[in-house]
């Protein structure tokens, strides 16, 4: 019985340890994108002050596009456990394939999106005209 108890502590002592590695490392989840609220605090940790008039949230929750009053467009997308955001340039571009949305911002670090949004057409069309 000892022998057991023993092994058993030692078993919980590795899963703990592994435990805090990952919250070390910030594994875990994907984050998702439940709500516009959601968004809007992810665009501003992003950018700060960038206030969104007009938000497309992916369907499943996977990023988002903003546009605020200035004309600015912000893409959101998921980055370890927490979204990162990128204001788009004039390098950046967009097309739709099928029902997605497919962002690239031109940053080689940064990727691309495939977001499905509300009016993807419309998103390009905005993304092309950024001067």
């Amino acid at each position: 019985m000892p022998d057991q108890l023993v092994q058993f502590l030692g078993s919980l002592a590795a899963i703990l340890v592994l435990a805090a590695i990952a919250r070390g490392f910030r594994l875990g989840p994907a984050p998702v994108l439940k709500d516009e609220s959601e968004a809007r605090r992810a665009a501003d940790e992003a950018v700060d002050g960038f206030a969104p008039l007009e938000i497309a949230l992916d369907a499943w929750g996977r990023g988002a596009v903003l546009s605020d009053a200035q004309g600015r467009i912000l893409l959101l997308r998921p980055h370890g456990t927490h979204f990162a955001g990128r204001l788009l340039t004039a390098r950046a571009e967009a097309r739709v394939e099928g029902e997605t949305l497919v962002v690239d911002t031109a940053e080689r670090r940064f990727g691309a999106a495939h977001l499905e949004v509300a009016d993807p057409q419309a998103w390009v069309q905005r993304i092309e005209a950024i001067d």
